[in-house]
């Protein structure tokens, strides 16, 4: 009996437990049930208490882009069917919010200028609320930002419609305020509206992240607020390029940037024109492209059934305005280059070239140097250095030194010295074309095809010199064969009367004393044309018309290049270049 009874309270055992997880599961079951009804009835109690309560509206953030901008979209409907226009045509603004900062910002906590009136514009960045008779706004514009303290007792709407209009007041509309000064007791200087009109819509959601500060409420906004500080950024650079309107919205610092280049600029600009020169404006669209290496873009005129290139460089054109007795001229222009695109390099690109009668290269090594110092003394408000991240903003950045005189370095002498060859005398050999193709292949040195000398040399000196070139250099005297626009050297046979200036290892400057001797010219020109036959497809045209006017007299003259952009990135700190321009080439979108 025993044996037969030890089975039977094994099974006992067995079923109690069985139910006891069946329990368990139960219980779990239904509590999980309260929970989702109880989260249900608290997300209904939310919506109930937003659509009671305008001023403390469930967050619109939450939502998906497209209904965004679908309820944005409806409300503007609403709008326009009850007979208002959403996009007033004006709106009167007294000051700038820089000049209300200046004005107002020494008042002291508390104090409030209620017979004074003023009005400012700009967009809403930030939007809080305390309860349904206060909203705070952060009204950011020209690079500032003024706190907006609307209070429905100090409005001209009653208490319903100050509700009702604030509801609807989103981040990123550009609105028009007509209030007094004052500062909060926090001592924020704010403007107190009276009026409050909304300008112009913003349909899309606002990108937000939150700062440091919002993460671990060190700085949060006054007593009440539904909200932390938040800071609205957009880092992503493929947005940041495309969208350039959000990315000067939302990142001030790039704002700074384009402030920077203009005053670039208009440096160079005023520099030039304190030395009697003259601005110009030639062609953007050539029968021949010339005036540089480089493959142009083409295009069609239709009405003259013509193919027209896309300049590459206006130094022709240039040149034949100093044959006509403009002795100094310059033109701060476009150009336009089918090449590839890199961190210094954009298909379209903005350059200034300026051309000096009586004078040569060792001339504009001079104005170059005045120029450039000048320029960083300016922006640095007195200094000749700058700092530059060269490998990163993560990384400690580098100094850039512009006192003068700048480093001058003879190119194929110190080519010699630092990669210890013995380059043969006449260039233009087969001999030498062979040499720098073995040398080329031993330090392991790409060239890609076709190998003409002239390119050849090109990859040594920017592997062997370039690399070197950290505070601004000249690399001088370059050979007739990389410069056919260039004078031979007047006591260096076989080179030419060339600089390029280079600064933290990128080019920024290329000049040189001009030829002027039509006959050479036309031989350079043929000489180019065999590079061009052999694929070269860089290699510059003949241009007769030019060389025409050559034979009119050049007098002795010296013309001289600049990159505006790479400039720009070294004054600012950029490291690529889609950063100096407001709208850089990108490739279409999947």
């Amino acid at each position: 009996m025993e044996v037969s009874e030890q089975p039977s309270n094994r099974a006992g055992e067995t079923i109690s437990k069985n139910s006891l997880k069946r329990e368990l599961k139960n219980k779990q079951r239904e509590e999980e049930r309260k929970r989702k009804e109880e989260e249900k009835a608290k997300k209904a109690a939310e919506m109930q208490r937003a659509k009671d309560n305008k001023s403390a509206p469930v967050d619109e953030d939450d939502m998906d882009p497209t209904q965004y901008l679908e309820n944005r979209l409806r409300y503007l409907a609403v709008q326009k069917a009850e007979g208002r226009n959403p996009y007033p045509h004006k709106f009167f603004v007294t000051m700038a919010l820089d000049e209300y900062i200046k004005e107002y910002g020494g008042l002291s906590e508390g104090q409030h200028l209620e017979d004074v009136s003023v009005s400012l514009s700009g967009r809403i960045m930030n939007k809080r609320t305390s309860g349904s008779k206060l909203v705070f706004y952060d009204l950011h514009g020209g690079g500032f930002k003024v706190q907006v303290m609307a209070d429905a007792s100090k409005s001209d709407l009653n208490e319903a419609g100050f509700s009702k209009f604030h509801s609807n007041v989103k981040r990123g509309d550009i609105v028009g305020i007509t209030g007094f000064p004052g500062k909060s007791k926090k001592g924020e200087l704010s403007i107190f509206p009276k009026t409050f009109v909304v300008l112009s819509h913003c349909l899309h959601m606002m990108p937000r992240q939150k700062s440091a500060a919002a993460a671990d409420n060190r700085n949060p906004w006054v007593p009440g607020s539904t909200r932390n500080p938040e800071i609205y950024i957009l880092k992503d650079q493929e947005t940041r390029y495309r969208l350039r309107h959000l990315d000067l919205m939302l990142n001030p610092e790039v704002r700074e940037i384009f402030k920077t280049r203009s005053k670039i600029i208009s440096y160079i600009r005023r520099f030039l024109d304190d030395l009697d020169f003259l601005e110009v404006e030639t062609p953007m669209m050539n029968m021949i492209a010339g005036g540089a290496a480089a493959r142009p873009f083409v295009t069609h005129h239709n009405d003259l059934n013509m193919r027209l290139n896309m300049r590459i460089a206006p130094e022709l054109y240039l040149k034949e305005l100093v044959v006509g007795g403009l002795d100094r001229v310059y033109e701060i222009g476009k150009q336009f280059r089918n090449e590839g695109i890199d961190l210094t390099h954009n298909p379209e690109f903005t350059t200034c070239e300026f051309y000096m009668a009586y004078k040569d290269y060792n001339d504009l090594m001079d104005i170059t140097e005045q120029m450039l110092s000048g320029m960083v003394k300016e922006l640095t408000k007195g200094s000749n250095k700058i700092k530059y991240h060269a490998d990163g903003i993560d990384k400690e950045p580098i100094e850039i030194d512009f006192t003068p005189p700048f480093r001058r370095i003879d190119m194929i002498e110190e080519l010699e010295k630092m990669a210890g060859l013995s380059i043969p005398k006449d260039l233009s050999s087969e001999e030498a074309n062979q040499y720098l193709k073995d040398v080329c292949l031993k330090c392991e040195i790409k060239c890609p095809p076709p190998e003409t000398t002239a390119r050849l040399l090109d990859k040594l000196v920017g592997h062997f010199l370039e690399e070197t070139c950290v505070n601004p250099t000249f690399i001088i005297n370059h050979p007739e064969i990389m410069s056919p626009l260039a004078k031979w050297h007047r006591s260096k046979p076989g080179l030419t009367e060339r600089f390029e200036l280079f600064i933290n290892k990128h080019e920024l400057c290329n000049a040189y004393t001009e030829l002027n001797d039509p006959v050479v010219q036309r031989q350079r020109f043929s000489e180019q044309l065999k590079d061009r036959q052999s694929g070269d497809d860089e290699a510059m045209a003949l241009d007769e018309t030019f060389c025409t006017a050559l034979e009119y007299g050049l007098p002795p003259t010296a013309g001289w290049g600049l990159g505006i952009d790479r400039l720009t990135m070294l004054l600012t700190d950029s490291q690529n270049i889609k950063e100096v321009l407001f709208f850089p080439a990108m490739k279409p979108q999947d």
